[in-house]
């Protein structure tokens, strides 16, 4: 049970950490992603407004001191100097007046202008084509528009370099919060794990001390009706006493299933016997309540697992489906293979779905109708101990409502 707790706590732990790892370098890269276009939009403004001319770009001196964590700025005449850049000016109708290419040396003169002009009939001012970003805007020496583009090669790779190293990063932060909750996740549920397991310890003792009690006074009743006869005080005495015993029981096995202690020993047998066997056991019950018994159940389906456990599995859900079952209703139980899963269906018809989940229903003394539980000889922790036992059998059981009055319960191996 600490293993089990462990894991949950490690699992959900590492979820939410993942989840805002994911977050803060989803933040660092946008962020990365916008300031580096800003950056693109700014030199490519201050370049369209000094239309490309070096001497309209005077290099400022820099008065402030240079900072101790980080370097100042690059100012306009130094961005002007980095820059790869061409500028094609074109007239009203979007032909070339002139251009310049004097600022890079990957195009030539008259792809510049083929670029120009498909910017131009674009008809937006900014855009992107290919590795160059492009601003289109009125010339300011003369007429029609002046067109810059400005190579952004170092953009794209500015946002690979980020990524990876935050990716890095955060996959480094990620092992290192692995590390951390798993060598404090035992200290974080040992309390918790405490607490069930005295709580487990505590159904066991007092399940053992009881038995002794309900012995005696089973045994006290049966002498008493010896002496006096068997009156309907006596009955009730011992009917209760025996289901006194069938709860005690149920919830012995429940605490020795959490416990590890009840995996039984596998061996491979005919689940289509044995459950066709246990069908035939509930047939008087059928009969009396007039149910129309539906049977699909596949020949020669084997399972490896423990032969007493699945008897039990499948008594505890035929006798929840006989119980509940309308009168006149219908009970539906399927064994077939489907792939290399066994799969288990017993459903059945009811009066009215119960009001919760289907899930809850697997929840320990819980009662649809607990004044119906009663009269029908409940002890409500069937469905609990089937749960165990699939999963001590390395399966899994699911309930689910089809319709508005029926009940499928499904066991998959």
């Amino acid at each position: 049970m600490i293993q089990v707790l462990q894991k949950k706590f490690v699992t959900t732990a590492m979820i939410a950490i993942t989840v805002l790892i994911l977050l803060l370098l989803g933040a660092i890269n946008i962020a990365n992603i916008v300031s580096v276009r800003n950056e693109t939009d700014r030199t490519l403004h201050m370049i369209a407004g000094k239309n490309g001319k070096m001497d309209a770009a005077r290099p400022v001196p820099d008065s402030a001191a240079p900072g101790f964590w980080m370097k100042p700025p690059k100012n306009d005449y130094d961005t002007f100097l980095s820059s790869n850049f061409f500028l094609v000016q074109l007239d009203g109708n979007g032909e070339v007046i002139g251009s310049d290419i004097s600022r890079t040396s990957s195009v030539t003169k008259e792809e510049a202008e083929k670029l120009a002009v498909k910017a131009y009939f674009n008809g937006r001012a900014n855009g992107k084509e290919g590795r160059f970003r492009y601003l289109l805007q009125d010339a300011r020496i003369g007429s029609g528009k002046l067109a810059v583009f400005l190579d952004t090669s170092g953009e794209q790779f500015s946002y690979l370099r980020v990524m990876l190293l935050s990716g890095a990063v955060g996959l480094a932060c990620w092992g290192m919060m692995l590390i951390f909750v798993v060598s404090l996740s035992k200290k974080a549920i040992r309390p918790i794990a405490e607490s069930m397991e005295r709580q487990k310890q505590f159904v066991t003792n007092a399940g053992h001390e009881i038995k002794t009690p309900l012995a005696i006074i089973q045994s006290n009743t049966e002498a008493m009706e010896l002496y006096q006869g068997e009156n309907k005080w006596s009955r009730n005495i011992k009917a209760q006493a025996v289901r006194l015993d069938g709860l005690m029981k149920n919830l012995l096995l429940l605490a020795r299933m959490e416990e590890g202690g009840a995996k039984g020993s596998f061996v491979d047998f005919s689940y289509s016997e044995l459950l066709f066997g246990i069908v035939q056991e509930f047939s008087q019950l059928i009969e009396t309540k007039k149910i129309d018994l539906e049977l699909s159940i596949q020949p020669d389906i084997n399972i490896c697992a423990d032969k007493s456990h699945m008897e039990q599995m499948a008594s505890v859900l035929m006798d929840n489906a006989v119980k509940y079952t309308n009168e006149g209703g219908e009970i539906g139980v399927c064994l077939k293979k489907n792939g290399k899963q066994t799969v288990l269906k017993i459903q059945n018809t009811c009066e009215q779905l119960p009001d919760v989940p289907a899930e809850k229903l697997f929840d320990r003394f819980y009662r649809a109708d607990s004044a119906r539980t009663q009269k029908n000889g409940g002890y409500g922790i069937g469905l609990s101990v089937a749960r165990s036992i699939a999963e001590a059998n390395n399966g899994t059981i699911i309930a689910e409502y089809i319709g508005e009055d029926r009940i499928c319960f499904m066991v998959i191996f």
